[in-house]
């Protein structure tokens, strides 16, 4: 890959190793990546057990902290955080790989690590399973595995932003604090700068991608209004969906070894429909509250902002009792418009054969 396409700069992906699977091994210098991060930031206020358990970290950011390192820091959010760090840290140096701690995290049900951490560990692992990839709406896409999504139809097209972007420009237009108070105070309209993802401006994508400024378009088809009432529906070669599929493809193929076909689907007509699988909690309810009959007010369905259909390449990988018939996979947003994707919904729950 070359530097013009190199994105999401602040991952700690370079930071990592790979082992002979293409997993990312933990190293030093990717400890301090997450010890970098602003929940572990000194500030002034921080006391000199702080100061000092923080810069020995960051020298040797593998070594035994002792209790009484913890015990003398005073604040109890930093001495809160330094141990959430050091399970964390613990438990991905005793996996081995991000990719097993994470399976590990997820299959083991309670999870004590802050989402923070896990997102920051999709977005690595992300980052290596894209490394070949040339096409900016696929990597915009992935942004929705660990970065939740407003999501508005605006003039017929169905619109992802990054949340926590979209909500900061809102706030403080973003000129930061000075922007909040001229907000607050009506001397500045708040403006959204942000940018549909496409072919005119891909190049700016891979320089930008830091800033999660571009916004995707998950319109899957256009209709077009033809003479004597007919209609005719065109595909979007470079629909977000699409884009989405492909990154779900590379997900399972990454963690599973198991290569699956995705695409988009408009509806679910199939009589012998026997799995699914929601890429979020909305749609997995709205997907259970189908399969078993119950009723879905509009509303809820509303919500409902794609399905996709699944298929094995060799359904001899699949569960006897399904084998050779598709999985359905649903996305939905919350009623307030947000899409939070949990991307261990499709390696927990697909009827596998056997578990990797």
């Amino acid at each position: 890959m070359t530097l013009a396409t190199d994105f999401w700069p602040h991952c700690g992906f370079h930071a990592l190793a790979r082992n002979a699977r293409g997993w990312l091994v933990p190293t030093d210098a990717y400890l301090q990546v997450i010890l970098d991060r602003p929940e572990l930031a000194l500030v002034p206020e921080s006391c000199a057990a702080e100061i000092a358990l923080h810069e020995s970290l960051a020298a040797q950011p593998a070594r035994v902290v002792a209790a009484q390192e913890l015990v003398a820091v005073q604040d109890d959010d930093a001495r809160e955080n330094y141990a959430v760090f050091l399970r964390f840290r613990d438990g991905l140096l005793g996996a081995g790989t991000l990719e097993a701690y994470y399976l590990q995290l997820m299959r083991g049900g309670a999870i004590t690590i802050p989402v923070v951490f896990i997102d920051a560990m999709v977005q690595a692992m992300l980052r290596n399973l894209l490394e070949d990839c040339n096409d900016a709406v696929q990597a915009r896409a992935a942004e929705m595995f660990f970065r939740p999504q407003r999501l508005a139809l605006q003039d017929g097209q169905m619109l992802a932003g990054d949340r926590g972007t979209l909500d900061m420009l809102n706030e403080t237009a973003g000129l930061g604090d000075v922007g909040r108070l001229l907000l607050e105070s009506g001397t500045l309209q708040p403006r959204i700068d942000m940018q549909v993802l496409g072919a005119d401006n891909a190049a700016q994508y891979w320089q930008d991608s830091g800033r999660y400024r571009f916004l995707l378009d998950l319109t899957h088809e256009l209709t077009q209004d033809l003479s004597h009432g007919l209609t005719f529906k065109m595909t979007r070669a470079r629909s977000g969906l699409k884009a989405l599929a492909r990154v779900l493809e590379r997900w399972v193929l990454h963690f599973l070894g198991v290569q699956v076909s995705i695409e988009p689907a408009h509806q679910i007509t199939d009589s012998a429909w026997r799995w699914h699988v929601g890429l979020d909690v909305e749609s997995t309810a709205i997907l259970n509250d189908l399969y078993q009959d119950r009723p879905v007010d509009a509303e809820r369905m509303a919500r409902l902002v794609s399905l996709f259909m699944l298929t094995f390449a060799s359904p001899a990988e699949m569960r006897a009792d399904v084998a050779g018939k598709p999985v359905y996979l649903g996305l939905a947003t919350t009623a307030d418009g947000v899409l939070r994707i949990k991307p261990q919904n499709l390696l927990l729950n697909l009827p596998l054969a056997s578990q990797s």
